[in-house]
């Protein structure tokens, strides 16, 4: 009897132990447990729906730029699985809400960041995994109210400029050139607080362009372009380097296909002349399958008159675009390239700009002995994106810091960009070609205003001795005060 208890001890002992390793081995092929944050039960209108609307719904609705409407159950419910594998596939190409940065690496607080927390994907794919229910009609929000299909992302701009309208045929090689100067009709000197280009076309969203390409529905990938004075000059007597040394001239950031609108430092608004002209002689256009007339739409939402700049803009190149070498049939192949600061800066933004075989950049920044690597984000060429900073996580670098970018390029078959990875590529201004440049916004500070700012940054975050700010090596080492003045009175 004693035996027979011990026996049937033993199975039952080595029954749990084999249960257990079942369940260890099955869990991280779909059965693991939903995170904390996740709901037992996930419907569409109490779970998903309020995700939607923040993060999807401005391209995904009626009129948007997406192919699909997500804003309500039944528009929603025909891609629930869809909807799962996008958000799920990490900060990459094809990741949707379209954010690449990497939340493991680096600063993490940027304006008007979509991104999807864990616990929203694993939600979504709950809810796509059980059914994808509707749940209680109760529950779901409000509609969002959108003022117009075409609303902009800097609130109603005070000037728009429209560029002059082209039309790119269906196959058409891709063309890099000059388009004609358009008047931005200001009569008087204003400081830019935002900034927000627009293509618009004839493509119908829904129905596709016809071809999988870069840009999907868009024709411009992207304009170099600045406003200046013409003084009846030709476009082709202007002098582009007059943004170095001419203040009748001011460079802007760059239009990408898909690039999110820009937000100046309150204190470095950009300077927009009277009588100025938008003027290009660098746009990109691709063909996107079919015949397309476009044109792009510039919106610019100044200043209050009276408004004075307290910083200048830095300028300095940090990129590489002459010795690019990428071999055939390769992924994760390296670029680098190196600047000093000559000044303290301020990073307002990080830009990646890469071409087709562009799958990912990393920004660092050296200082004496102490390495930090900022960010490190994806890039999709269909779908280009600025990260634009908050005041108390952009970076503050002192001068003689060393920033280093890294670029990661995947010329294999698995990236869906490139047309034959069979190709070496070099740097070219072709899409299928490589660019390498990071093309964020800086701000160049003098020894006080660099002091303000850290002083600032420790009083805003209750900083301590024991702290590490990734972004501001220096930002725990306060000024050593300057030795008192003799008084003329014997040393005591």
């Amino acid at each position: 009897m004693e035996a027979g208890k011990t026996v049937g001890l033993g199975f039952r002992i080595g029954t749990a132990w084999l249960l257990a390793a079942l369940v260890a081995l099955v869990m991280p092929f779909g059965l693991s447990a939903a995170p904390a944050g996740v709901p037992a039960e996930v419907t569409f209108t109490r779970d998903i729906a309020p995700i939607v609307q923040r993060s999807c719904e401005n391209c995904h609705r009626l009129g948007g730029v997406a192919p699909m409407s997500l804003a309500t159950y039944e528009e929603a419910r025909p891609w629930a699985r869809a909807m799962k594998t996008r958000t799920s596939i990490g900060p990459k190409a094809g990741v949707m809400p379209p954010w690449y940065v990497e939340k493991n690496i680096g600063i993490q607080k940027f304006h008007n960041d979509p991104s999807l927390s864990d616990d929203e994907i694993a939600t979504i794919a709950k809810w796509a995994d059980s059914g994808a229910p509707r749940g209680n009609p109760a529950d779901m929000p409000p509609p969002k109210q959108y003022i117009d299909n075409a609303a902009w992302a800097i609130g109603t701009p005070d000037i728009i400029v429209k560029m002059k309208e082209i039309e790119v045929k269906a196959t058409a090689p891709d063309w890099w050139g000059e388009v004609p100067s358009v008047p931005t009709g200001l009569t008087e000197d204003r400081y830019v607080a935002a900034l927000e280009i627009k293509e618009v076309n004839d493509v119908d969203s829904h129905a596709g362009s016809g071809r999988a390409t870069v840009g999907g529905r868009f024709v411009f990938h992207h304009m170099i372009w600045r406003t200046q004075v013409l003084d009846g000059k030709s476009d082709q007597e202007q002098d582009p380097l007059a943004i170095f040394n001419d203040e009748e001239a001011v460079n802007w950031p760059v239009h990408e296909v898909g690039r999110n609108a820009d937000f100046f430092d309150p204190k470095s608004a950009r300077l927009l002349k009277a009588g100025s002209s938008v003027v290009s002689d660098s746009v990109h256009l691709h063909s996107n399958g079919r015949d397309t007339r476009a044109h792009l739409e510039i919106g610019f939402k100044l200043m209050p008159k009276g408004y004075v700049p307290t910083y200048k803009r830095a300028i300095f190149g940090l990129g590489n675009g002459v010795d690019i070498d990428i071999k055939a049939m390769e992924a994760n192949q390296q670029l680098h390239a190196y600047t000093v600061l000559q000044q303290h800066t301020k990073i307002i933004s990080f830009e990646p700009h890469l071409h087709a075989p562009g799958a990912r950049m990393c920004l660092e920044a050296i200082w004496g002995y102490t390495i930090q690597t900022l960010n490190c984000v994806g890039y999709d060429h269909n779908w280009v994106r600025g990260y634009d900073y908050t005041d108390e996580s952009a970076p503050l670098l002192p001068k003689g810091t060393i920033l280093h970018i890294v670029g990661f390029m995947d010329n294999s078959p698995s990236n869906k960009n490139i047309p034959d990875p069979r190709n070496w590529q070099g740097s070219g201004n072709r899409s299928v070609a490589n660019m390498f440049i990071d093309l964020g916004i800086r701000l160049a500070l003098t020894d006080d205003q660099f002091q303000e700012e850290m002083a600032k940054r420790r009083e805003k975050l209750h900083l301590t001795k024991n702290d590490v700010v990734i972004g501001c090596p220096l930002c725990l080492v306060t000024p050593v005060p300057a030795p008192a003045k003799a008084s003329g009175g014997q040393q005591q």
